[in-house]
């Protein structure tokens, strides 16, 4: 009895002393679900950064549901070292990342293994090829995009349209087998795009004349809407990799078209539509100046295809496109089928002929044997089945056609294949493995840049074709490196990202004044997100993101922005910039 009595006298006094330890409630008022203010972390660096700054994304996984917009940026850099996946389903055909009115700017890894991965089979696998795309650099000047692998786009990869003094080299591009998935599409002026490897079953690299594009999703025919071209100018493509894609092409082109001074130089095609298409169905304008030289090809379904009567366009109103001054040189390697669909096709406008073209140094075989067609009609120059008669005036229907059998193979047909060919393309109906970027983009060639991450101070600005000009330095100046800690708040790599929606890109401009903590990092080099925010919006997991990759871990270097000024020039007959 006394001592449940004097329990009884303890027990209040240890109740006050536990109540006395606090003062009133503890723990959130709020339910992490019911906090929906968060902010983009790379939305709010390119505020502080997109004046002298970089952006800088380290490895790990990052989910992003905002569409990134930047504008009138300048003397900046967004180094993507990590993998981000694509976290909302929008339906409209909308950028993941957008770069707009801008200068100066660089978008890279420093390791070659920084990706966006679109996931795009979660829209494919229903039938549906309608959606957002990866990255758009929207006019702007002197920049470039290199080391980076865009993969599984819901739509197009990579767009860069009315830009001028660009660079894209390095890259690795991987998307469905089906139409509708671009690779890169281009147009601009003084732009060189080389080392480059696309897997698709669409546009490899393509030039295009900057109009809009509606794509019909029953049947993923292009209607092109030619309003406002501005025509593309200067433009070097060259050691380029159609690893089981559509091929390389051309437009479509319609009214008002103006294209000059393109060359394509070293290009490898595997198992692809063509090897290279130029595509129009009436319309307007010129196309000029214009070199197609070192083609290598397999199992390609066509080769040389320049079809002015494209069936999978609308015709647009006009008598068709001048086309001119145009060389096809040393072209190797095999056809499907050359019976069936030939293996030189130039077909031109009745009322427009092709003058002043060429081809030479042409070999290619038929795989199925037998024999092999050369077709071309109302098509003027030298070599094959082009006619050196004189060409009729303009707009009298009068022309020709020719049809070539060949019945024996070409001396010097055989080319050799690359160590990383496909055996089979990748469907629409799984995720997509992040590839590694190849070391060689055509047979026998090394990249003009080494490979970030394979020496200590990559550049962005090697020069083309064999030039014996120095790359430039990079600039040191350019880096801030801040830590997370030293801004106003610690991000979690780009998580935040996953608890917003993209019913609209979220638009910023930089900060007027200059950069003072502006390197955007995580606390922790390999943060890792939450593979998503809903079920429909699932990734792969990281330990099956890559193919195959060693181990890399280099500190983290902005590249030396390339000044890349691409001269051009006409020799007589006016086909060969350089030399």
């Amino acid at each position: 009895m006394v001592a449940l009595t004097s329990l009884l006298h303890v027990l209040p006094l240890l109740l006050a002393t536990a109540q006395g330890q606090l003062a009133g409630r503890v723990g959130p008022l709020t339910t992490a679900a019911e906090k929906n203010g968060h902010q983009n972390p790379i939305i709010d660096a390119f505020a502080d950064c997109g004046r002298g700054g970089v952006i800088y994304i380290p490895p790990g996984d990052y989910l992003q549901t905002t569409w990134v917009h930047l504008t009138n940026g300048s003397a900046f850099a967004i180094q993507i070292d990590g993998i981000i996946y694509r976290g909302a389903a929008p339906s409209s055909q909308s950028y993941m990342f957008e770069i707009s009115s801008s200068s100066d700017f660089e978008i890279f890894s420093s390791t070659s293994r920084g990706a966006i991965q679109g996931s795009g089979y979660l829209y494919h696998q229903s039938g549906n090829f309608v959606g957002p795309r990866l990255l758009h650099v929207n006019g702007g000047s002197d920049w470039s995009v290199h080391d980076l692998a865009l993969v599984d786009s819901p739509m197009f990869h990579f767009v860069i349209q009315g830009a001028t003094n660009g660079e894209v080299y390095n890259m690795a591009i991987r998307g469905g087998d089906h139409g509708g998935l671009d690779g890169i599409d281009v147009s601009g002026t003084n732009i060189w795009i080389h080392d480059v490897m696309v897997t698709n079953k669409d546009e490899c690299v393509t030039v295009k004349v900057g109009a809009p594009t509606i794509l019909v999703p029953q049947c993923i025919k292009r209607l092109t809407l030619h309003l406002g071209q501005t025509g593309s100018k200067n433009i070097l493509v060259e050691s380029i990799y159609c690893n089981s894609s559509g091929g390389c092409a051309m437009g479509s082109l319609g009214a008002g078209t103006n294209v000059s001074d393109v060359t394509y130089r070293n290009v490898y095609t595997w198992s692809s539509n063509q090897m290279f298409m130029i595509k129009s169905n009436g319309g307007s304008g010129t196309v000029s100046n214009v070199l197609f030289e070192n083609f290598m090809g397999h199992g390609n379904a066509y080769s040389l295809d320049f079809d002015t009567a494209w069936s999978s366009m609308s015709t647009i109103e006009g008598d068709g496109i001048a086309y001119s001054n145009i060389t096809f040189r040393n072209w190797t390697g095999t056809e499907v089928d050359g019976e069936d669909r030939p293996l030189i096709r130039v077909k031109c406008p009745a009322l427009m002929p092709c003058t002043d073209l060429a081809i030479e140094e042409f070999a290619l075989w038929n795989e199925e044997g037998h024999y092999a067609l050369h077709v071309c009609e109302h098509s003027y120059g030298s070599g094959y089945c082009l006619s050196n008669a004189t060409v009729p005036v303009t707009g009298t229907a009068a022309g020709y056609t020719t049809t070539q059998y060949i019945n024996t193979p070409p001396a010097g047909y055989s080319a050799t294949t690359m160590a990383e060919d496909l055996a089979t393309a990748f469907g629409t109906s799984a995720s997509i493995p992040i590839p590694t970027i190849p070391t060689s983009f055509y047979p026998g060639l090394t990249p003009y840049s080494p490979l970030a991450g394979a020496s200590a101070f990559p550049s962005s600005s090697a020069y083309p074709s064999s030039s014996s000009h120095p790359s430039s330095s990079a600039l040191p100046s350019y880096r801030r490196n801040v830590t997370a800690s030293v801004r106003s708040s610690t991000p979690a790599g780009l998580s935040t990202l996953a608890h917003q929606t993209p019913t609209s890109s979220s638009v910023v401009s930089p900060s007027s004044e200059p950069p003072s903590a502006c390197y955007f990092a995580t606390s922790s080099p390999d943060v890792t997100v939450a593979s998503s925010a809903s079920s429909s919006m699932s990734t792969a997991s990281a330990s099956s993101a890559y193919d195959s990759h060693t181990e890399q871990r280099v500190p983290p270097r902005p590249h030396g922005l390339g000044g890349q000024h691409l001269q051009f020039h006409q020799h007589h007959g006016g086909r060969h910039p350089y030399h």
